[in-house]
């Protein structure tokens, strides 16, 4: 892999990752960029503990452009973009209108490819893999910024999800403290620990694995199951067996294997509503453990895959119970939503 790291007209670091090392990243960014605005504030619910962060410059962010005026497609006939070369293989930059950043964190946009029209399903295995390599370096870089207590890496794909550029592409959120999931999960741990002196995370893919009902899909290193208490209608999570606690700690053999689990989960998430639907909406979500805390190596890292639409022309809204009282409701049992997953494969 080479990186090539540059900055944008305004300041924003861009960095352009290569699987080969003869690539030249020596364009330059002609745009005349006023510098970003980074007004977000950190505001923490005193009944929860939750940290909100209050972002109102985002209101400005571009909202559902053309294909022909997209700001992820590379720079070409005149027409300027963020990413200034004329093609380009996996681009990181800094994102213009961030949720966090400064003192409270920094927020990232990961185009996954040049190509404005594919998916990541689409993706070749060795692309895929120039990906968790951009992800891994990421989450390296991010973990030496001082502020910085845990990095979050995720897709969200679908008009569905709320995505506002239709571009094939991620993010990585580097947070100034714990997300509440990350510490439940850490709390659980500590108390599974503490009962039974094991390890949750393993002893939860250990079953998963003797069981096999929920199971998508094993290989040699990973293991893609839906949860026994699965939230969401179709939901994925992909362990590694080996358990390490983000993915700078991931073995040669898993990294070389998690492309070809990870697309075959994408393209069987686009075949479970039949080909005259459009494209299956997902939030695609690495855990990874926090920073300087005592207790990380108890934590798994692992991906949870997810979709809103529950069937075909139908999707799973957050009501009552779940959005005032955290309470999900799932009408499609996750032993179902397995064998479903299992049914589409290669099809």
């Amino acid at each position: 892999m080479k990186k090539t790291v540059t900055t944008l007209a305004d300041g924003r670091e861009l960095i352009y990752y290569d699987a080969g090392d003869d690539a030249v990243r020596d364009a330059v960014d002609e745009r005349p960029l006023d510098p970003p605005a980074s007004g977000s504030e950190i505001r923490h619910d005193p009944l929860l503990g939750d940290a909100v962060a209050i972002a109102s410059h985002r209101q400005a962010r571009t909202y559902h452009p053309p294909a022909d005026e997209c700001p992820l497609c590379p720079s070409r006939g005149g027409r300027h973009s963020e990413i200034p070369a004329d093609d380009y293989e996996v681009a990181v930059f800094e994102n213009r209108f961030p949720s966090l950043a400064g003192p409270t964190g920094r927020c990232e946009v990961v185009c996954f490819t040049a190509d404005h029209d594919a998916s990541f399903a689409d993706l070749t295995e060795e692309r895929a893999a120039l990906v968790l390599d951009a992800w891994t370096d990421r989450t390296a870089e991010l973990a030496e910024l001082p502020q910085v207590r845990q990095v979050y890496c995720f897709e969200n794909r679908g008009a569905e999800i709320g995505v506002t550029l239709g571009h094939p592409h991620g993010q990585i959120y580097a947070f100034p403290f714990t997300a509440p999931r990350t510490a439940l999960m850490q709390r659980r741990a500590a108390e599974h620990r503490a009962a039974t002196g094991r390890n949750l995370f393993d002893d939860v893919v250990a079953r998963e694995r003797a069981d096999a009902e929920r199971v998508v899909l094993t290989g040699e290193h990973w293991t893609a199951f839906v949860p026994y208490a699965a939230h969401w209608p179709y939901e994925v999570h992909l362990y590694p067996n080996r358990r390490a606690p983000d993915l700078r700690a991931l073995d040669d053999a898993a990294r070389t294997e998690f492309p070809q689990l990870y697309l075959e989960l994408l393209r069987r998430f686009d075949r479970l509503f039949g080909p005259d639907e459009p494209p299956t909406p997902y939030i695609a979500a690495w855990h990874q453990a926090p920073f300087h805390d005592a207790e990380r190596e108890e934590f798994g890292l692992h991906l949870e895959l997810f979709t809103v639409r529950r069937t075909s022309g139908k999707l799973k809204y957050l009501a009552g119970t779940e959005s005032g009282m955290s309470v999900f409701i799932n009408d499609v049992p996750p032993e179902v939503a397995a064998r479903r997953l299992r049914e589409v494969a290669g099809k």
